[in-house]
């Protein structure tokens, strides 16, 4: 008898609990989405062959608060065009984003080509900054860029472009992305497993 009112206030002690283990989760879910770090969503084909449509990418937050951004790496940041949103539209987003319910849709990935202070030119489907030739392994071999510049690259500010030069909207229809744009560095492939890499 005392082992059956036992089980019953175990239950009963659960079923209490459970409400403030959820809200407990959630806020930390909240809290690495919002600092450390974030999945997201490939929606285009400016990235590919490195990033296909529908790969999902961990992206690290922390990154540039004890580095510097590097030539080569991928970046998601958030475009200039995106609008500012209430502290409400912000929280029920972060919810969303935090649980998998949805996926930021207004930010974009690309790599980082050029550096602030550098002139950076294209010609004959290379990259040049400041005269030389810049290796890019992560090309397809029949890549075809239209001439850009030169330009030089203001300070505090970065040049992106997607891997899939012929098909990417980027810093040379755009212009250079201010570094406070930058969320953070995206360093692995997370999805499909099939695809599972760093980058």
């Amino acid at each position: 008898m005392e082992d059956d009112k036992k089980t019953k206030k175990k239950q009963r002690s659960f079923w209490r609990e459970l409400p403030v283990l959820v809200l407990i989760a959630l806020v930390l879910a909240v809290i690495i989405k919002t600092f450390l770090v974030q999945a997201f969503f490939i929606p285009s084909e400016s990235m590919v062959d490195t990033l296909e449509i529908n790969d999902r990418v961990l992206v690290n937050k922390l990154s540039y608060r004890f580095g510097d951004v590097a030539r080569g790496q991928i970046v998601v940041f958030e475009p200039e065009s995106a609008q500012e949103e209430s502290l409400p539209t912000v929280v029920l987003r972060n919810i969303g984003e935090s649980i998998g319910l949805s996926t930021p849709d207004s930010d974009l990935i690309k790599r980082v080509v050029g550096l602030p202070g550098e002139a950076l030119e294209i010609r004959n489907n290379k990259v040049f900054i400041d005269g030389t030739a810049i290796d890019e392994p992560y090309l397809a071999d029949d890549v075809s860029m239209r001439r850009f510049g030169p330009e030089v690259i203001p300070a505090d500010h970065y040049f992106v472009m997607g891997d899939n030069r012929g098909s990417s909207l980027d810093s040379r229809s755009t212009g250079p992305i201010h570094g406070d744009r930058i969320v953070g560095r995206a360093f692995v492939i997370i999805w499909p497993p099939s695809r599972w890499s760093g980058l």
